[in-house]
């Protein structure tokens, strides 16, 4: 398998497509929540994510074919007054899985972490995921302890709609999983 990972050009509709597509296949999978992005998320997507100045994508391809992605955003540990760049999305296409893909994307943001100066990179993971987390902790990634010796929990707090065409809820405007269940209990 030749393997290449390089930045994504979101202007280019090959790219495009790839970045949906990849992204899309996290989303449906069991670990990304289930449930593939909706149309509305799948046509924003990558206009929203060429309108973040602070974005970068890259995309990891076996052969030719889109096999894996890593969303990242640039931004700033406050503490060290420094760069960081947060890991937002890792994922490859299921039947990619296990070849070190995900090793390899990591291995490239963290090249282009520190040709920008970054102090840390960051991402979240679910204490469910086994597997990644077991990629990151062989990467390097530790629990963020901040003080008192416990781990930092990442939370999430959805906000509403601010105009049409914009639905509140989870990621990429699909309702969280809490708020799918409690839709189902109110029925």
């Amino acid at each position: 398998m030749e393997l290449s990972i390089r930045e994504a050009v979101l202007e280019d509709a090959a790219d495009a497509a790839a970045v949906i597509e990849v992204l899309n296949s996290y989303a449906a999978d069991p670990v990304g929540g289930g449930c593939p992005l909706g149309d509305d998320a799948r046509a924003r997507l990558v206009p929203a994510l060429r309108a973040q100045p602070n974005a970068l994508v890259l995309l990891a391809f076996a052969d030719g074919e889109p096999t894996g992605i890593a969303i990242c955003f640039f931004g700033l540990s406050t503490f060290q007054a420094r760069p960081l760049l947060n890991i937002h999305d890792l994922a490859v296409i299921p039947k990619y899985r296990g070849r070190g893909i995900g090793r390899a994307l990591l291995s490239a943001a963290e090249a282009r972490a520190k040709s920008r100066g970054c102090c840390k990179l960051t991402l979240e993971v679910q204490d469910g995921n086994a597997r990644a987390r077991a990629l990151y902790e062989r990467f390097g990634f530790t629990d963020f302890v901040l003080g008192q010796p416990v781990a930092t929990r990442f939370l999430c707090k959805p906000l509403p709609s601010d105009g049409p065409g914009e639905p509140a809820g989870g990621p990429l405007g699909r309702p969280s999983r809490d708020a799918d269940q409690q839709s189902r209990r109110s029925k």
